[in-house]
């Protein structure tokens, strides 16, 4: 059996969109509509979507983790989303805390491609060293 391809940068399920049209801006952009949501890792609250968030490329989530790492954002590739609930207001993760907290620092000023293939490299490793568990229902 092979392995399941980690894409980091492609959202796995799109269906808590409630979109269909593509040319909808939320079809264009699904993290619009997930800003304040907060963000729950496997082992517990990191923080929460970032009202900066449109300052990243649509297929990442900045997270605003407040206090748990010293007031830092980090940025994580939409393919880390498990899932949303929109009643909730949440978005799981299938990252542990350690691993968001060990992916690499977040620059603004940084050369966009250059943080995009390191973030990338670091959550495709991630999950050859510990796949990605089913989707919670």
């Amino acid at each position: 059996m092979q392995p399941i391809p980690f894409l980091p940068f492609v959202w796995r399920d799109q269906s808590w969109s409630g979109q269909d049209d593509d040319a909808t801006p939320l079809a264009q952009r699904p993290d619009t509509g997930l800003v304040g949501y907060d963000v729950e890792a496997t082992d517990g609250g990191i923080g929460k979507v970032d009202e900066d968030n449109a300052k990243v490329p649509n297929d990442c989530l900045m997270v605003d983790t407040g206090p748990w790492i010293f007031g830092h954002k980090v940025v994580l590739p939409v393919g880390t989303v498990q899932r949303v609930d929109h009643q909730e207001r949440k978005v799981w993760v299938d990252r542990t805390k350690e691993q968001i907290k060990n992916a690499p620092e977040y620059d603004a000023d940084a050369d966009p491609e250059d943080y995009r293939k390191r973030s990338g490299d670091y959550y495709t490793e991630s999950y050859r060293a510990a796949p990605p568990m089913p989707p919670m229902l």
